[in-house]
Formats: C-alpha cells, sequence, structure tokens
C-alpha cells in the first residue's frame, strides 16, 4: 500500500458557489501562466495577479505552490476523463467507431494546454502517480464499456486481452507525441489519430498466428 505521508495534502475545497468560481479563475489563471511561461515560471503572486485575488486568498486555499500545481493536475485529469466520455458517447455504433473516437479523443486530449500537461507529470517527480493511475483506469474502463456491444468483431483468440492491448498501444502512441519536440498538431494530428485508430482495428481483426512453437 501507498504511504500516506507520500501522498499530497489535499487543498480545501470551496463550500460556496463564490468561492468555487473564484476557485476556478485561480486555476484557469495558473494553467494560463504555466501553458505560456512554463510551470517554473508559474508563481503564486502571478497566478494572484492574472486571476485578480489577493495572494492571501490563494493561500487560504493552497499551501503552497505544490499544492496548487497538484489541484491543477487533478483539474487536467478530470478534464481528459470526462472529454473522452464524451466522444465515446458520440462513437458511431461499431468497434471501428469506438477505436475511432478514442484515438482521436486521447490525442486532442494530451495535446490540450500547449505540452502543459507532460510538465504537470513530470512535476510531480516521486509522488505516487496514484491519480494519473486512476484516470488512465477511468478512460480503459470507458473504452471497454462503448467497446462491449462489438466485441464479436474482434477475432483474436482471447478479446478482452486483445482489446486491451490495443487500448494501451493507443495511449502511448498518445502519450509520446505530446512529449515529442514535434508534436503533430492539426491535420497531421487528425491523421495520426486515423493511423492509429486504423492499426489498432487491423490488429483486432486480425485473427492470432499459429506457427510450430505456438498452440
Amino acid at each position: 500500500m501507498t504511504d500516506e505521508h507520500d501522498r499530497p495534502a489535499p487543498y480545501r475545497e470551496p463550500r460556496q458557489a463564490r468561492s468555487a468560481a473564484t476557485l476556478a479563475r485561480v486555476l484557469q489563471a495558473a494553467e494560463d501562466i504555466a501553458s505560456s511561461a512554463g510551470l517554473d515560471e508559474m508563481t503564486i503572486t502571478g497566478v494572484a495577479d492574472r486571476a485578480g485575488v489577493s495572494v492571501g486568498t490563494i493561500y487560504r486555499r493552497f499551501e503552497d505552490k505544490d499544492q496548487l500545481v497538484n489541484a491543477l493536475t487533478e483539474r487536467m485529469l478530470d478534464r481528459r476523463e470526462e472529454y473522452v466520455a464524451e466522444r465515446l458517447s458520440e462513437a458511431e455504433p461499431s468497434l471501428s467507431g469506438v477505436m475511432d473516437a478514442y484515438a482521436h479523443a486521447l490525442l486532442e486530449s494530451f495535446a490540450d494546454s500547449s505540452g502543459l500537461f507532460p510538465q504537470l507529470l513530470r512535476a510531480r517527480g516521486t509522488k505516487p502517480p496514484d491519480r494519473g493511475a486512476r484516470t488512465i483506469t477511468e478512460i480503459h474502463r470507458l473504452l471497454l464499456e462503448a467497446a462491449a456491444p462489438y466485441v464479436d468483431q474482434i477475432r483474436r483468440s482471447d478479446p478482452s486481452a486483445a482489446l486491451d492491448t490495443a487500448a494501451r498501444a493507443v495511449l502511448g502512441a498518445c502519450f509520446h507525441n505530446s512529449v515529442r519536440p514535434d508534436p503533430a498538431t492539426g491535420v497531421a494530428q487528425r491523421r495520426y489519430a486515423d493511423e492509429l485508430s486504423d492499426m489498432a482495428i487491423a490488429y483486432l481483426q486480425t485473427p492470432d498466428r499459429r506457427g510450430p512453437d505456438r498452440t
């Protein structure tokens, strides 16, 4: 089990609508600064100035910059889960439609905020990646749920394992694209998502290889 002392301390959640609106403004200001100038250049004072609040207002919610970064990470991971869920709910009703929606949603999601997401993951350093792991688990669950009606279209001997492999491969490719110095964007990004989807479908609909050393 993870040592409780290693977990980042939770920030104080707002209880009133006005406080929630202020928190949203603070987090948006933090994201804007980190996206344009980099996470290292983001300061509590700078965030307060951009959000139009006092430094004290931020410190009443967050103990320090690390806690603000944790909150920003939570916000971006929540958005990714919601976006993938939305895209999968709108997918064409077929296995290829689901995989296409999954690939496009992930690639667009990772490409969000000009590479800020990889910065946030690196900023967490050696802290347990519990929240990131939960997001990956949730995105995986959403895909399995969306693909469930079309499992009979998978021609591998173990459809569940094959779908897991395809999901991991697409996820890894999308993350790799986000940390490249020259990530695919615009038309190139959409073409890349199409290629990832095509590869996943080709794998899922190709029977297992059989040879003298395989059963």
